[in-house]
C-alpha cells in the first residue's frame, strides 16, 4: 500500500501548462514535496534536459528528433535524469549538521504539525549532546524525497506526424509518453487529465510497470484527475476491467483551476466530494472484485486485500482553514496547490518578469477566454508576452501563430496536413474563406475576431522556461493561472507559502476572499449566464444542479461552521439571488454533472 505520493506533506504541486512545473522536483522533492511534470512537449524536454545536465555536471547524449521511439525515450531520460538528481540530493541533505539555515533543519521545519516534526523539535531541545545525536541519527532516514509524478492530456493524442503521415503502432503521443514513464526509474504516479481515451487505457493495460508486487505495491501508480463521482465511477471500472488498478482520483474543479475549464453541468464541489466521501468505499470493493477477476483471468496472481485509492482535490483553496476542513470532513487525503506557487520562485519555473506582472496583475487581466486552440475555455493572463504578441500580429495582419511544434495541430479542415487553429496557415486559410464568402460583413468581421482568439499554448507555453534559462531569448511566455491567483499580491518564499498552507503565517493578500466554495458558485453562475445566452443545451439541468448546491451549502454551512456559518450563508444568499431562472421551458438532461470523461 502507498502514502500519497510517498510523501511528507498534505498538499502536493499539481502540474501547471507545459513549463511552470518542468523541473520542480529539482527545487522541492528534497523537503518531501511532491510536483507533477508535463509530458506533453518531449522536444521541450529534451531542450531541458540539456539544460540541467550542464547546470549539474550529469552526462547528457542527445536524442535525436527522428530516433525510432525517440518520444517515449526522450520522456524517459527527462524523468530518469530527474530521478538520478534528486537521489543525489537526498544523499547529501540527509548528511548535513542540524544547524541553522541548514536543509536538514529546513525540510523538517517545513513539515506541517506531525509526530515526526514533533520529533525533530524535541531534537533542538535536547540538552545532552549524547541523546540529542542519538535523536539527530533517528532522524535521518526519515528525510524521504516527494515524489516525481507526470501528467497526460489524454486527449493530445496525435497518431500522425506534422505532415499528415501515420505514426508506427503504439507511436501515438499520449501511448508514447505512458511508455516513457513506465520505463523511467521514478516511483511516483502517471496522472491521466482531460477525459477517457479507450485507446490509451488499453495501452497502460499491456505495461508491467503499472502491475502491483505480491505485496500490493506499485512502483508505477496510475491517477485519474476527475471532475465529479461518476467521472471516476465510469473510468475507474474501465480500467479494471483491463486489470489497472486507479491508486487516486483526483478531483479537479471545474472552474476555479487554471489552465483549461471542464466545467460540470452546474454540478458544485462541495455536493460532487460529499457523493466521494459516501460512496468511496462500497466503490474500492467493488472495483477489487473486478480487479481480481480480471487478473484471474490473465493468469495473474490476485490480491486478498483491497489495495488503496486515494482521495485529493485542487482548485481554488486559500486558506489553511479551508485545506483543514478538506481533510477532516471529506476525508480527502492530500490537496493539490497550484496558481498561488507561480508567484513562489523556488518551487516553480516563471521568468522574472512574468512572475512579477502575475503578482502585480489586476482582477480583470485573468480572464476565462476563448484563446485555447483546443476549443475549451482556458482561463488566461491576457497581458502576458503571448497575448501580447498575438494581438500585435494581428495588428499587423500577419495573424496566427509560426507553430514551431504542433503539439495541437489536430484540425484537418484542408485534409493536406493537419493543423493547428492557432497557427498562421490556418488562420490565414480561414480568413480568406470568410472573405470570399456571401455573408454579411458585420457577420464576417465577427467570425473573422472568433478565428484569431487561439494563441499558441504548446511553444508559449514552454517560453518561461526558454526564456529564463537562456534557451531562446525572443520567448513569448504564456500563462494560464487560474483566477485564486489574484488574491496573492506578491512575490512569495517557499517557506511563507507552505506556512500559509499550514496556518504558520498569513501570505494572501486578501484573506477575506470569498470562500472556496463560494467563489465556485460564484464562477458557475456567471457561465450559466453565459450559456442562457448562448442558448446552450441541458441548462434546466445546470439551474437544479446550482439550486441544490445553494441548499447543500447552507445545511453544510450551518452544521460545521460555527460562527461562520451566518456570514457565510448571507454571501451565499447573495450569491444565490443572482442565479438566472430560465424564461422557457429547456429539455432536462438525464445525467449529472458532466464529467470530464464525457468532453
Amino acid at each position: 500500500m502507498f502514502v500519497v505520493d510517498a510523501c511528507r506533506h498534505s498538499f502536493t504541486i499539481p502540474v501547471m501548462g507545459i513549463a511552470f512545473t518542468i523541473d520542480s522536483p529539482l527545487k522541492l522533492a528534497r523537503y518531501g514535496i511532491s510536483s507533477t511534470v508535463s509530458l506533453v512537449d518531449d522536444a521541450f524536454l529534451e531542450q531541458m534536459r540539456k539544460h540541467h545536465s550542464a547546470e549539474c555536471g550529469d552526462d547528457y547524449v542527445a536524442i535525436k528528433k527522428n530516433a525510432p521511439n525517440g518520444r517515449a525515450l526522450r520522456c524517459t531520460a527527462y524523468l530518469d535524469f530527474l530521478d538520478r538528481q534528486v537521489q543525489k540530493q537526498m544523499k547529501v541533505i540527509r548528511s548535513l549538521p542540524f544547524e541553522e539555515g541548514s536543509d536538514i533543519c529546513r525540510y523538517f521545519e517545513l513539515l506541517p504539525p506531525s509526530p515526526l516534526r514533533s520529533q525533530y523539535l524535541e531534537m533542538l531541545e535536547c540538552q545532552d549532546p549524547a541523546k540529542r545525536h542519538e535523536l539527530e541519527e533517528a532522524l535521518r532516514p526519515q528525510v524521504v524525497a516527494g515524489a516525481i509524478n507526470a501528467n497526460i492530456m489524454t486527449k493530445l493524442d496525435r497518431d500522425r506526424d506534422r505532415k499528415g503521415v501515420e505514426l508506427p503502432l503504439g507511436d501515438s503521443d499520449a501511448l508514447s509518453a505512458a511508455r516513457g514513464f513506465a520505463k523511467s526509474t521514478v516511483d511516483g504516479s502517471l496522472i491521466l487529465s482531460a477525459g477517457m481515451n479507450p485507446r490509451l487505457f488499453a495501452y497502460i493495460a499491456t505495461l508491467d510497470e503499472f502491475q502491483p508486487d505480491e505485496n500490493g505495491y506499485i512502483k508505477k501508480r496510475l491517477v485519474l484527475k476527475v471532475s465529479d463521482y461518476r467521472s471516476a465511477d465510469v473510468q475507474s471500472k474501465v480500467l479494471a476491467k483491463k486489470g489497472v488498478w486507479v491508486s487516486e482520483y483526483r478531483i479537479e474543479s471545474g472552474l476555479n483551476c487554471g489552465g483549461h475549464a471542464f466545467a460540470t453541468a452546474g454540478l458544485l464541489m462541495g455536493p460532487i466530494l460529499e457523493e466521494f466521501k459516501e460512496k468511496r468505499a462500497a466503490l474500492a470493493e467493488e472495483l477489487m472484485g473486478i480487479f481480481n477477476k480480471a487478473r484471474e483471468k490473465a493468469g495473474l496472481f490476485t490480491l486478498p486485500n483491497t489495495l488503496t485509492t486515494h482521495l485529493t482535490y485542487q482548485g481554488g483553496l486559500g486558506t489553511a482553514p479551508e485545506q483543514s476542513f478538506l481533510h477532516d470532513y471529506y476525508q480527502v487525503d492530500s490537496t493539490a496547490w497550484g496558481s498561488p506557487f507561480l508567484l513562489v520562485p523556488e518551487a516553480t519555473n516563471l521568468d522574472k518578469k512574468t512572475r512579477n506582472d502575475l503578482a502585480n496583475c489586476k482582477d480583470n487581466e485573468i480572464q476565462l477566454s476563448p484563446n485555447s486552440p483546443l476549443g475549451v475555455p482556458f482561463w488566461n493572463f491576457v497581458n502576458s508576452g503571448s497575448e501580447n504578441a498575438r494581438r500585435e500580429r494581428i495588428a499587423s495582419g500577419k495573424p496566427g501563430s509560426p507553430c514551431p511544434k504542433g503539439h495541437v495541430a489536430l484540425k484537418w479542415d484542408f485534409q493536406d496536413v493537419p493543423l493547428c487553429r492557432a497557427s498562421r496557415t490556418y488562420q490565414s486559410r480561414q480568413l480568406k474563406i470568410l472573405q470570399e464568402s456571401d455573408l454579411p460583413q458585420a457577420t464576417k468581421e465577427a467570425q473573422g475576431l472568433e478565428l484569431q482568439n487561439p494563441s499558441c499554448i504548446c511553444h508559449d507555453l514552454s517560453g518561461c522556461a526558454t526564456l529564463e534559462a537562456g534557451i531562446d531569448e525572443k520567448a513569448t511566455p504564456a500563462i494560464c493561472p487560474g483566477p485564486n491567483v489574484v488574491n496573492f499580491k506578491k512575490v512569495i518564499s517557499l517557506d511563507e507559502m507552505v506556512g500559509h498552507i499550514y496556518g504558520r503565517n498569513i501570505a494572501m493578500h486578501r484573506p477575506e476572499r470569498p470562500h472556496v466554495f463560494l467563489r465556485e458558485l460564484e464562477l458557475y453562475i456567471e457561465e450559466f449566464g453565459k450559456q442562457i445566452a448562448d442558448n446552450a443545451p441541458r441548462l434546466s439541468k445546470y439551474e437544479d444542479n446550482l439550486r441544490a448546491g445553494v441548499e447543500y451549502y447552507r445545511a453544510l454551512f450551518t452544521a460545521h461552521f460555527g460562527d461562520q456559518a451566518p456570514a457565510l450563508i448571507a454571501k451565499l444568499d447573495a450569491l444565490a439571488a443572482t442565479i438566472p431562472t430560465l424564461q422557457s421551458e429547456v429539455p432536462a438532461s438525464t445525467g449529472a454533472g458532466v464529467a470530464a470523461a464525457q468532453l
